[in-house]
């Protein structure tokens, strides 16, 4: 079957591609193994997928109580931001060649990496969110007899959820996007379908991009709803 839709579909058109992902395909390069079809979109998606989350949970640790803590205390703005900003000049495929050469090629390596480029936008994002918080709540909380962590936790942070949920979104994407760059550092993910063009040729390149793009998006929409579910629905009105 995929023989014959070869022979009607164009390499490197859309419908190559949307054929690539479905059909598995026949690759010279292989010795005729074939390549392609859902069956490996589905692992290298899934492989993506959980690097993305691996990555992004580390940057959520790092990241995220050390923004928190300088927004509630409205200090280390300069090293907030400044952190956001080096991290954003920091070029990932020279941050994994530079972990690679430290601890080796693999997930670790991979996953480090990338928590090193989510970091940015949590951390200024947390420290803006927080610190930017109306003081009126705040303070009528700290007259209530309210510890800082309550201050913090039940007043600050469900107000500066939308802020610190985009520096969320922000990073996911930012990993999702570079974890195709991966295989090169030993971790196979969609972006083997973009770097190894000779294997997968014109349809397996345009497949790799449409899928990176379809998983950004599905992040991004599920990331959105759960912004929405944690944003009270006062902030929800006020924004509307």
């Amino acid at each position: 079957m995929s023989a014959t839709l070869g022979a009607l579909v164009p390499s490197g058109s859309i419908g190559g591609a949307i054929e690539f992902i479905f059909e598995p395909q026949s690759s010279n390069v292989t010795g005729g193994k074939e390549v392609g079809g859902l069956s490996q979109v589905v692992e290298l998606m899934l492989n993506q997928l959980e690097l993305t989350v691996l990555a992004l949970a580390l940057a959520l640790v790092v990241a995220l109580p050390l923004g928190l803590y300088l927004g509630h205390r409205g200090v280390g703005e300069t090293l907030a931001v400044g952190l956001g900003n080096v991290g954003r000049a920091v070029p990932e495929l020279a941050l994994i060649a530079l972990m690679a050469s430290v601890i080796g090629v693999g997930l670790l390596n991979v996953t480090i990496a990338l928590a090193v480029l989510g970091i940015p936008p949590i951390l200024t994002n947390a420290f803006v969110g927080i610190h930017q918080v109306d003081h009126a709540p705040v303070d009528a909380a700290r007259g209530m007899g309210m510890t800082e962590a309550e201050i913090l936790f039940k007043v600050e942070m469900p107000l500066a959820v939308p802020t610190l949920m985009a520096g969320v979104r922000g990073a996911t994407i930012a990993i999702v996007a570079t974890a195709t760059i991966a295989p090169l550092a030993g971790v196979l993910t969609l972006g083997d379908f973009v770097i190894n063009r000779n294997v997968y040729g014109e349809s397996g390149l345009l497949a790799g991009g449409i899928l990176v793009a379809l998983l950004a998006l599905a992040l991004e929409f599920a990331l959105a709803g759960i912004q929405r579910l944690l944003t009270s629905r006062g902030l929800r009105l006020s924004a509307a």
